[in-house]
């Protein structure tokens, strides 16, 4: 985890030096029940549960153990007492149906190698009227950063459609970032 974290959280990172106003565009508000999915070491975790107060809940999910120890290594040494930390599945959020007001993702997406199956479950997870905040890298044109271009499998339109074909719809898009997109959709 201290190499990962290392790795994760440097500031070369578009996704770290801009936290803030990423937590800050995610639209959270006091007592949410909110979902960080994918929350890896947990570097916007405490921000969200601040955001929805003492009344709100975050759910800190990810499907690597040593992740989830770590975020309640964080949680626990910041004072922060409505963080629930969830061991995830590659084809389940493990939460609960219809639990969530609000799902983040944030540099997950290209991870997930069963969309289809994940997505449903993330779609079960969401209540009726909830929302989907994603963040996720953009994939390099053809020809420029292979390695870059392998590791993400799928190009925004690519993401939409998924997304969508479970049925989310697409709402919005924030332009607040240079090496990736920031969009939103609703669950009806």
């Amino acid at each position: 985890p201290d190499r990962y974290t290392r790795i994760l959280e440097a500031e070369s990172r578009e996704i770290v030096r801009r936290r803030g106003d990423i937590v800050r565009a995610i639209g959270l508000r006091e007592g949410m029940a909110a979902a960080d999915i994918g929350a890896g070491t947990g570097l916007l975790t405490i921000d969200m549960a601040e955001r929805v107060g003492s009344d709100g809940v975050v759910y800190a999910v990810d499907i690597v153990p040593a992740f989830l120890e770590r975020i309640r290594e964080r949680v626990a040494a910041a004072g922060v007492d409505n963080v629930i930390v969830i061991e995830g599945g590659e084809r389940s959020t493990g939460l609960e149906s219809a639990s969530l007001d609000l799902a983040f993702m944030c540099d997950t997406y290209h991870h997930i190698e069963y969309p289809d199956a994940y997505l449903f479950s993330l779609f079960q997870t969401v209540r009726p009227g909830g929302t989907l905040v994603l963040v996720d890298m953009k994939r390099p044109e053809h020809g420029t950063n292979p390695g870059l271009r392998e590791h993400v499998r799928a190009d925004k339109a690519t993401v939409i459609a998924e997304i969508e074909k479970v049925g989310f719809v697409f709402d919005s898009e924030i332009e607040l970032l240079r090496w990736n997109y920031y969009i939103r959709f609703r669950r009806p």
